[in-house]
């Protein structure tokens, strides 16, 4: 190809990228826990029963949408987050959600909790992918982080 037919090219290539959509932004946060996976998931398997162990939420108010359960997390402080449970394996000992409403800087936001044998305990892992919405990634990333830091804690002083 000549350098004419290339030049257009390249630019269309450049220009394609730049409209493109944010990317995904992937966090991943576990620990170990010395109690047995089934006490683990009894802790944290009930989609509500995040308000009993995450120090953030005030309360769970569960509900139903088109057949899928729906939570609406009052935040302390202030705030509401509402997700809906996207799938859910109990043999498994895991579920994923999605954030349907938020006032979080994310966007596209879906996330899976599971609980797994480690050792003579459990190993609980927190996963999630979002796109950062009105702040720069490192920021979205944090705050992210940030709840599945208090939240791990928080399971893990509960099951106990």
């Amino acid at each position: 190809m000549t350098r004419e037919i290339l030049r257009p090219l390249a630019l269309s290539a450049l220009l394609l990228g730049a409209a493109a959509p944010a990317h995904a932004l992937d966090v991943q946060k576990a620990t170990t826990i010395a109690a047995a996976p089934a006490k683990v998931w009894q802790t944290i398997g009930d989609f509500c029963g995040i308000g009993t162990w995450h120090p953030a939420v005030e309360t769970c108010t569960p509900s139903e949408k088109d057949g899928k359960a729906i939570r609406t997390l009052k935040l302390k402080g202030g705030g509401a987050i509402v997700e809906e449970q996207t799938s859910r394996d109990d043999k498994v000992m895991s579920y994923s959600y999605a954030i349907l409403e938020s006032p979080l800087p994310v966007s596209d936001y879906t996330s899976t909790l599971a609980v797994a044998p480690e050792g003579a305990g459990s190993k609980v892992t927190w996963e999630g992918r979002f796109s950062a919405k009105g702040v720069p990634d490192a920021v979205a990333r944090d705050v992210i982080e940030g709840i599945y830091d208090a939240g791990l804690k928080g399971i893990a002083e509960k099951a106990k």
